[in-house]
């Protein structure tokens, strides 16, 4: 699932492509796509809208036309790129923008998770989910205090379980989670309460230092994460523990482990990261 870095990459690529630009078609091929209003009513109320800009939230896309949001969540595998009319019936290609300049853009998602809906500008309450998200961990207000006070209620989760919650913090997932615990030396499994304020520092430091590399190499593509003009992202070059399960840590030498915390799968160097003894 693309995160805050992937997320942000693609946003400003999409907004430095499209802002100011004037839908003329949309037409959506898998309809179940859009939540709300409904394929068919989008595809007749955006078409005369002008983008005025691209925002992120979490891991949403905020499409700020000139009487709408279209907030969008890319889900495991949707992406955004530019083409042209003849790639309109490609494989799994969902949805097709086309602007009054002749620009295509594509919405493509093998496994159909993604979701889109349309609401009117003001009424981002009508998007499930969306006001109950944490701080963003790379905004000025957001401190080593912010992220204990976000942690507080959650005392007897493990850490990694804690972090993928986005009313926690929004934007992280497996890949950033995974990476900011193994740079802080923090067991994945290791419960918030036991947390000191030293570790909720480092923490902090370890998840601002990975995101923002992670944006700086244009994300991580270690699935089908591409850039809207197809390329790669470049962070998949610079992990330390994820997808690295036998390989020796880039620290100490030991093999890299991989366990299911909270159902998700999860790297991490047995060494550099001791889960505490239960007192």
């Amino acid at each position: 699932m693309p995160e805050l870095p992937e997320v942000e990459t693609l946003r400003r690529a999409l907004e430095h492509r499209l802002q100011g630009k004037t839908v003329q078609t949309v037409v959506i091929h898998y309809t179940p796509l859009v939540r709300q209003p409904s394929a068919e009513a989008l595809s007749q109320v955006l078409p005369g809208q002008r983008l005025e800009a691209v925002q992120r939230r979490g891991k949403y896309l905020l499409w700020q036309w000139t009487d709408y949001t279209l907030v969008v969540h890319l889900r495991m595998e949707g992406k955004f790129w530019f083409g042209w009319s003849e790639h309109v019936q490609a494989k799994h290609v969902h949805a097709v923008l086309t602007f009054t300049d002749g620009t295509v853009l594509l919405y493509q998602d093998v496994r159909k998770f993604g979701t889109w809906d349309l609401v009117p500008k003001g009424k981002l309450h009508f998007v499930p989910g969306l006001e109950k998200l944490g701080p963003e961990p790379l905004a000025t207000d957001f401190t080593p205090e912010r992220l204990a006070r976000q942690l507080a209620g959650h005392a007897r989760s493990m850490i990694k379980s804690a972090l993928l919650n986005q009313q926690v913090v929004a934007g992280l997932g497996n890949i950033y989670v995974d990476e900011a615990l193994f740079l802080a030396k923090i067991h994945p499994e290791r419960r918030v309460g036991t947390l000191q304020r030293r570790h909720v520092k480092s923490l902090h430091a370890a998840m601002v230092d990975v995101l923002q590399r992670g944006l700086a190499a244009g994300g991580a593509s270690v699935r089908t994460y591409r850039h809207s003009n197809g390329e790669e992202g470049g962070f998949q070059h610079q992990l330390s523990v994820y997808g690295r399960e036998g390989e020796p840590c880039r620290r100490c030498g030991q093999p890299i482990r991989r366990i299911v915390v909270a159902g998700r799968g999860t790297h991490f160097c047995p060494r550099c990261q001791r889960l505490p003894r239960s007192r």
